[in-house]
């Protein structure tokens, strides 16, 4: 057995900040990376071609990175729970790090990998975690149970010292080339495109893929649009938010270092104002992990519904308006507008990402399963922790403990559009109406007819309306909660 550690990347596409390579770093100088393009993921139908463009970006820039510290990237096509330990094993590894992650299916598969690298005697990293800033056992209610309800999480997150960056990897050792060519036997290919895998997407990135991009987009947005934050995220014709989403998603930047880069802006503010500011986003970065641990405390959430009230809710089977809402063709401006920037750029602002997902849900009386699966089709940033929290939480069936929230797009248009200028953006047919009928949706018939734009498909206070009867029927239903 040699000191060689394979370190197993999975959603951690970079060398800094990395707890489970640093770890394996201080075991051996002989690191060396593979990542396994799985087809139990690759070959699901919730998988979006600007994602998987931006993760081969990625994977892309880690190569170069590890190059650059004397080791490299080994790229796989295949199913791990064999692939990793043959690999391992065929390379006389002395063990197998990787970072620990929430979602179902990868505890499942991780757990059997330790399986059989324990079969074959071969060392691992068990429960470290790199994505989240404190471990899912770590934040507890008094009565040691995990949270519901984010407020009283984020207060106990907040509460807890937060872990610095770790090292870097550096002056590593890779393989010898008998080695590499054992590895290219045992499945080590040349790094495939999109287009290989069967994923076309010609248009550009919102956020350019690698470490180094996600660093320098750090840096643009805390040395200005952080200090703005809280006044500034909720419009989506401002450029107010981090766009670190997608960085997030596969672990292009360290959690750690995003915290002590907030930590150095609170240091750099001069008022009251800016630290707030701060602190919102600060909560945005718990809102990430409080989603994340419940997607490990909860599997369920994966399948549906959180609440009793609505996990037998009689949803409408409505192609025709599922298929507006998906091709922006509802004739609500600010829907519209959200829903053709997400199908465009494979990204839409959080905002509209909530707007949509109450017209979908409340206004359409939709499944909300099928616009999360749309979401996860078409973002470059699809999370299954976050997209399905931010889903549940629109839908009323998640973790709030006021679920009742119905959206009216004409107000939300009026608060976080008032211009206009988003919409005129999105839906180039309306760019020549005046602003009041984009923010009100009140564009007569006529002036609908002449540019093309479909006319409103359902009538929002009646369908609220609906919606509020159908949901107290459910409650009625459930005796714990009539």
């Amino acid at each position: 057995m040699s000191d060689l550690i394979l370190f197993w990347h999975r959603r951690d596409l970079r060398i800094s900040d990395n707890t489970g390579l640093a770890a394996a770093r201080s075991h051996s100088s002989k690191v060396v990376g593979v990542f396994c393009l799985d087809p139990n993921i690759l070959e699901r139908d919730d998988i979006a071609p600007v994602r998987v463009t931006y993760m081969i970006g990625c994977l892309q820039a880690l190569q170069k990175r590890y190059a650059e510290v004397g080791s490299q990237l080994l790229i796989l096509h295949a199913n791990p729970l064999q692939a990793i330990p043959a690999l391992a094993a065929a390379l006389k590894a002395k063990a197998v790090f990787w970072n620990w992650d929430v979602e179902p299916y990868s505890l499942i598969r991780d757990r059997t990998i330790i399986d059989a690298l324990k079969e074959q005697g071969i060392q691992f990293l068990d429960q470290n975690w790199d994505q989240i800033l404190h471990f899912p056992e770590e934040i507890r209610s008094g009565l040691n149970q995990p949270y519901t309800v984010y407020t009283p999480f984020w207060k106990n997150w907040i509460s807890k010292p937060k872990a610095n960056p770790v090292a870097t990897l550096e002056n590593a050792e890779g393989l010898t080339e008998a080695e590499a060519e054992i590895a290219k036997l045992n499945g080590a290919i040349a790094l495939p495109t999109a287009k290989d895998l069967g994923f076309l997407w010609d248009r550009d990135l919102v956020i350019a893929p690698g470490e180094a991009a996600a660093l320098e987009k750090l840096e643009e947005f805390t040395n200005s649009a952080i200090y703005e934050y809280k006044e500034q995220r909720d419009f989506p014709a401002v450029n107010g938010t981090s766009q670190l989403s997608a960085a997030f998603k596969f672990g292009a930047i360290g959690i750690r270092t995003v915290w002590q880069a907030t930590l150095e802006a609170l240091q750099n503010s001069r008022s009251d104002e800016t630290q707030i500011n701060i602190r919102t986003w600060q909560q945005e970065i718990a809102w990430r992990d409080f989603y994340q641990h419940a997607m490990y405390n909860f599997p369920e959430l994966a399948e549906g519904a959180f609440r009793e009230t609505l996990k037998n809710f009689p949803w409408q089977i409505n192609e025709e308006y599922f298929q507006a809402w998906c091709e922006g063709k509802t004739g609500y401006p600010i829907v519209d507008a959200a829903m053709r920037q997400m199908n465009e750029l494979g990204w839409m602002h959080n905002r509209c990402r909530m707007i949509v997902a109450s017209f979908l849900t409340k206004d359409l009386l939709i499944n909300p399963q099928l616009g999360e699966k749309y979401f996860m089709q078409k973002l470059i940033d699809g999370d299954l922790s976050a997209n399905n929290g931010g889903w549940q939480w629109s839908a009323s069936s998640g973790m709030d403990p006021k679920p009742l929230r119905i959206f009216n797009p004409a107000s939300q248009a009026q608060k976080f559009d008032p211009e206009g200028e988003y919409i005129r953006e999105w839906v180039s047919e309306l760019r020549s109406m005046d602003t009041e009928y984009l923010v009100t949706g009140k564009i007569p018939a006529s002036e609908r007819d002449a540019v093309g734009y479909p006319h409103p498909i359902v009538d929002h206070n009646l369908q609220q309306r609906q919606f509020k009867g159908l949901y107290q029927q459910q409650r009625e239903s459930i005796p714990t909660l009539g």
